[in-house]
């Protein structure tokens, strides 16, 4: 049996330190529920794993799935692939409770660094995000690094949406009430989707997105140590991504260099307080404002990332999912 101490869990990274309950200032900050859940990260174990990557990527599973509220039950659940030019595509697809028929719809792009994620973290969230939207949610299995960098993910996404949106008759979807949400990673995917193909988007919720590869923010260096990031890893999981110079001063690879958002729809930005990403979130929905964009940025008070993962015990899981959605229906009556 192979044990070890996650400080990046929510992302997929690890390290032989346990940074999250070290007794400085930022942990003394931390409220009981958040407490409890870095004591419940630190339990995680990994029995089998072949590699720190694997390793990481199974912590990554396990936490998404203990930690997680319980799954409501949608109407169907669909698992296809969707061919694209050298790749065959995984999704999965959700339809609400309750709508048959010329629904809205829902592309997501799930975070983990880029490197860990898939169907199973993410299934709670998204089934519940389905429900309360009422839109059917196209969930994108995308390739992860570093096995495949960028712009495989990136071009997964895209194709995928494409398809959507080609297909939207023939599957119960209005074509004009199609948006995008993306957490984390999926945020930096999400955002430069948007940027591109926006114009045929109604509507892009971001989740604690990742925006600048450089992590020189105020919140990197204060939350550099934890919880649940550590900025080592973070290093790591972009120089994991991005393999050349070119691409780490690609602004579809890196959201905060991206200059032009006059496509990007209507945008919901949701933040942590105890977050790395915070103030690179904060930016790039200043970024987006100062583009004339109309964009809502929420500030969840004492919350770290990846709480929206954290809904058993985290009561704040519930109330972004219920702004989440009351941003998506007001942006589709429009």
């Amino acid at each position: 049996m192979k044990k070890i101490v996650l400080s990046l869990i929510i992302l997929g990274s690890i390290s032989c330190k346990n940074i999250s309950t070290t007794k400085n200032e930022t942990t003394m900050q931390l409220t009981p529920k958040i407490k409890e859940v870095l004591n419940h990260l630190e339990k995680i174990q990994v029995f089998q794993g072949e590699n720190p990557l694997d390793i990481s990527r199974k912590n990554y599973d396990a936490m998404a799935q203990q930690l997680s509220e319980k799954k409501e039950a949608v109407a169907i659940i669909e698992e296809f692939n969707i061919p694209s030019e050298n790749y065959q595509i995984p999704v999965r697809l959700y339809r609400p409770k309750g709508k048959t028929s010329n629904s809205a719809a829902i592309i997501y792009i799930h975070g983990g660094w880029f490197i860990s994620g898939g169907y199973e973290t993410h299934d709670a969230i998204v089934r519940k995000l389905s429900n309360a939207t009422g839109a059917v949610v196209l969930f994108v299995d995308y390739r992860l690094a570093p096995e495949n960098p960028f712009p495989a993910g990136l071009n997964n996404c895209k194709d995928a949406t494409e398809w959507l949106i080609n297909n939207a008759e023939n599957l119960g979807i209005d074509s004009q009430k199609i948006g995008i949400i993306g957490d984390s990673a999926g945020g930096t995917l999400a955002t430069a989707l948007s940027t591109e193909l926006g114009s045929q988007l109604k509507f892009q919720v971001l989740i604690y997105p990742a925006s600048d590869n450089l992590l020189n923010t105020q919140s990197w260096e204060t939350y550099k140590n934890g919880p649940i990031l550590n900025k080592e890893w973070g290093v790591q999981a972009w120089n994991w991504y991005l393999k050349s110079k070119e691409d780490k001063i690609n602004p579809s690879a890196v959201p905060i260099l991206i200059k032009d958002f006059k496509q990007t729809p209507e945008t919901l930005v949701i933040l942590a307080e105890h977050d790395p990403l915070k103030d690179e979130g904060k930016q790039l929905s200043q970024n987006m404002k100062n583009s004339g964009i109309s964009v809502k940025t929420s500030l969840y008070k004492d919350m770290v990332h990846g709480f929206m993962h954290m809904g058993i015990i985290l009561p704040e899981t519930q109330l972004a999912t219920k702004e989440i959605a009351e941003f998506i229906i007001k942006s589709l009556e429009k």
